[in-house]
């Protein structure tokens, strides 16, 4: 047994020593490495491995060649260098000459199915499509093109990029996002009528594609077309669920072109389907001020802060100018950010007449930086005076350089000394 083992350990080695010994001329095939490389991202390995396949003498598929060049130029948004190779391969393709696939011989009939006929009537009917070199080239080249208009488009060569999707043929207009971007090829190049064409050509061959009214929205909005744009916007709703953000939009439109109440409709309707969205709360709230109706407005901005806390000092604001103070100060304690809260706070507490609780807030309004506000600091002014600390007062009112502040200020100042000099209750 052990002598088997020794030979067979023998063989293996000599095995192996032939085989090192032997020339490594094993082909390595560059553009297959490419092509892999390419896919996982690698996309400077992908360059060198195109190189070495351009300089190992061996035969290549020079359209293959190019073509990877451009999609590994088009990834590193090098779009020149990316227009070049894609150019090279259509040349490529051109000058091409396919070979007709290699055949398969026919698989040896064992006995037991040699005579059967079913098996003979079923490969009488597969027949193998004929071998057609043109129609192949043509695919290429079509699909080259695809890829050179998004060159060109990333180039910002727009008219180019439109005219590479027409030479695209059949694949330029075989799916809906071609004609978005032949729509916005023309949009930037400032041939508005063409790009809206491009999206009601692409909506006859795709009816039930929505990102092409979507599109018409925002541009017959940007064009200020609003009925059109509403028209466009309401046959996207009724074709895909609309996010909050399009309804915002479609109401923000609506309100631009004079349709207020269509406008607070389709917010109304927004909130239904988006409770939780604060944005929505808040523009409802801002049409329905317009129509002066501030405490709907108010409540909207309170139930849009629940959601969104940066809308606070809006909520808090609306209370404030309706007069409900207590609710107003229950909401500013709420807010985070102490130099606006403060802000706020003044305005309320000098409209619920609590003086003292503005001079108290004298340490904060300095350390925010809020008496460099000549209002801010009038308001601590004018507190003082209130409750009879007249040199706190005139010490204030003397360093407001504001042209009206200042002349309220002189009138307070001479009230001020009158009160002194007769020893008058000055409030």
């Amino acid at each position: 047994m052990l002598k088997k083992i020794i030979t067979l350990s023998f063989v293996l080695f000599s095995v192996m020593t032939l085989q090192a010994q032997e020339p490594e001329e094993q082909t390595i095939d560059h553009m297959e490495i490419a092509t892999i490389m390419y896919y996982d991202g690698k996309y400077d390995k992908a360059l060198e491995e195109l190189q070495m396949a351009k300089d190992s003498h061996t035969k290549i598929g020079w359209d293959k060649y190019y073509n990877m060049r451009g999609l590994i130029f088009l990834k590193n948004e090098n779009y020149d260098s990316s227009i070049h190779a894609f150019r090279k391969a259509i040349v490529s393709t051109q000058q091409k000459v396919y070979d007709p696939p290699v055949e398969e011989k026919a698989k040896r009939e064992y006995l037991f199915s040699a005579f059967s006929s079913k098996k003979k009537e079923e490969a009488s009917v597969v027949k193998k499509p004929a071998f057609d070199p043109e129609k192949l080239r043509k695919d290429q080249i079509e699909e080259i093109y695809i890829y050179l208009s998004q060159a060109y488009y990333r180039a910002e060569q727009y008219i180019k990029a439109v005219h590479a999707l027409d030479a695209a043929g059949e694949k330029g207009r075989a799916r809906a996002s071609l004609f978005t971007l032949r729509a916005e090829c023309y949009w930037k190049a400032d041939q508005k009528g063409a790009a809206i064409d491009a999206l009601s050509r692409g909506a006859k061959l795709f009816p039930e594609d929505a990102m092409l009214l979507k599109q018409k929205f925002y541009y017959f909005a940007e064009l200020k077309l609003y009925q059109a744009s509403i028209a466009a916007a309401k046959a996207y709703m009724k074709k895909l669920p609309a996010n909050a953000q399009e309804y915002i939009s479609l109401g923000q439109m609506l309100q631009s072109g004079g349709e207020a109440e269509e406008a607070i409709k389709v917010l109304e309707e927004a909130k239904l389907k988006f409770p939780s969205s604060a944005k929505v709360h808040i523009l409802l709230g801002h049409y329905y001020n317009q129509k002066d109706m501030p405490h709907i407005t108010a409540d909207l901005f309170e139930k849009g802060s629940l959601y969104d806390a940066n809308y606070l000092k809006e909520a808090a604001e609306m209370y404030r100018r309706n007069g409900e103070l207590a609710h107003a100060l229950y909401l500013n304690s709420m807010m985070t950010d102490k130099a606006e809260k403060t802000k706020q706070k003044v305005a309320i507490f000098i409209g619920k007449g609590e003086f003292e609780k503005i001079i108290g807030l004298k340490d904060a309004l300095d350390r925010y930086g809020l008496l460099q506000n000549d209002n801010m600091r009038y308001a601590l002014a004018y507190s003082y005076y209130m409750a009879k600390d007249y040199d706190s007062a005139e010490a204030h009112l003397k360093k407001i350089e504001d042209d009206e502040l200042f002349s309220k200020s002189t009138v307070i100042r001479k009230n001020i000394e009158k009160c002194r000099s007769n020893s008058l209750e000055c409030i």
